[in-house]
């Protein structure tokens, strides 16, 4: 046989030894999901008593004396030394149909909802504080992970001076034809915009694409919930690879590049609202983000027993997957933004979050009418009521529903 074609043989079959070795390992010290955790509570096992108790319970009991910078929560002193040394973690979760049960929004600090495209909607879940103490039986924690947004990249950017944004590629310069015009509107092309803030330089690396990251912080996951899910709906993402991953970039809970801590310029909300329920609540608060389309239907509905907010997405109760129970909030923001509606032959949104505008803030069982400002991307959005008083909150996880102004809701 021809040397060359034997040597040829010879490094094929070496990659292939090479890559079942990694497969191996991967599969056997990095486990799956599959298993482990809990299924759909659409699929045909059954979440017991036993699984709930292990999967949720903390991992790091003591005196809860540490107040969370975002959202007021108290934690022990183990788990701040923990998240001390971090920035907080953004991660683009998916909310289409086949994407539920997520796994990680109900560890999350603060969750934002918008429309991504058509009438489907997407989260832009915050972690800092509460992954610490959330469990970690599954290393793939959060997720599925999909596309970056433009106005969803505003928001990130009041979480650090290069904040950690996760997620699968996004809106882009695309076109229609190699070499051809460009078909995707300036105004959307969240690619080209996080390039341009600095988030994918030398020292300030803080994006988090799954494409420029290795199996052990992002895998697919096609049966995790126990259902065969279509391949864009199967990413799963470790919360703490991605934060090992930044460390390895110098973005700790300092800029290496700059010697500045990431909470220099960033602006805490306020957390001095009693958690009390009330004696006359609004029971339940629903809207559609799109007419018409119900299965982004959403309803919280108030639970005086907990005082706090118990969340229906699509006629069903919202689970997450790794709790294995329905999502629950201690405060609401409704934030009405202006729309614009398919801006180009990709049907791209944008939603102002840059601005002002009115809202309202759901806590306690109680209705309060807000407005927000936000004056440019790297700034906080504040919220006040009528007055012009800043709002509390109560502390706790805290969600912002953002709404076209057109649309309705319902509180009763």
């Amino acid at each position: 046989m021809n040397q060359k074609i034997i040597k040829i043989s010879g490094y094929v079959g070496l990659f292939l030894i090479l890559s079942g070795l990694s497969y191996f390992l991967f599969d056997h010290f990095i486990p799956s999901t599959k298993g482990n955790i809990f299924k759909s509570p659409s699929s045909k096992s059954k979440i017991t008593t036993e699984e709930t108790k292990n999967t949720v319970a903390e991992l790091y009991p003591g005196p809860k004396t540490e107040s969370c910078p975002l959202n007021g929560k108290l934690y022990t002193k183990e788990e701040k030394a923990i998240w001390a040394t971090r920035r907080p973690l953004t991660v683009m979760i998916e909310n289409h149909d086949d994407a539920r049960p997520q796994s990680g929004l109900q560890t999350a600090d603060i969750v934002y909802e918008a429309v991504a495209e058509g009438a489907i909607t997407r989260f832009m879940a915050v972690f800092y504080c509460g992954q610490v103490a959330g469990s970690q039986a599954n290393k793939y924690d959060v997720g599925p992970v999909r596309s970056a947004r433009t106005y969803f990249l505003d928001l990130a950017s009041e979480y650090a001076d290069y904040p950690l944004y996760n997620h699968v590629g996004g809106a882009n310069c695309s076109a229609a034809t190699p070499g051809g015009p460009c078909t995707t509107n300036k105004k959307a092309q969240a690619i080209e915009q996080i390039a341009s803030y600095g988030w994918n330089n030398k020292g300030t690396w803080g994006d988090l694409s799954q494409f420029s990251l290795s199996y052990k912080a992002c895998r697919r996951e096609p049966d995790r919930t126990g259902d065969e899910r279509a391949t864009e709906h199967t990413m799963y993402c470790s919360s703490t690879e991605l934060w090992n991953v930044a460390a390895n970039r110098g973005l700790t809970n300092m800029t290496v590049a700059n010697k500045n801590s990431w909470d220099k310029n960033y602006r805490p909300w306020l957390f001095k609202q009693k958690d009390q329920s009330s004696s006359a609540p609004v029971s339940n608060i629903s809207f559609d983000f799109w007419k018409d389309y119900k299965d982004y239907s959403v309803v919280w509905k108030y639970d005086a027993t907990n005082n706090n907010y118990v969340r229906s997405n699509g006629g069903k109760e919202h689970i997450d997957f790794n709790t294995g129970k329905a999502i629950t909030a201690k405060n609401i923001i409704i934030q009405f933004a202006k729309e614009t509606r398919s801006i180009d032959e990709h049907l791209h949104n944008l939603y102002e979050v840059i601005g002002s505008g009115t809202g309202v803030l759901l806590q306690n069982g109680e209705k309060t009418e807000i407005t927000w400002t936000k004056t440019n991307r790297v700034s906080r959005t504040i919220f006040k009521d009528k007055s012009g008083k800043e709002i509390n909150f109560v502390p706790g996880n805290i969600w912002v529903e953002i709404l076209p102004t057109t649309s309705a809701v319902s509180y009763n």
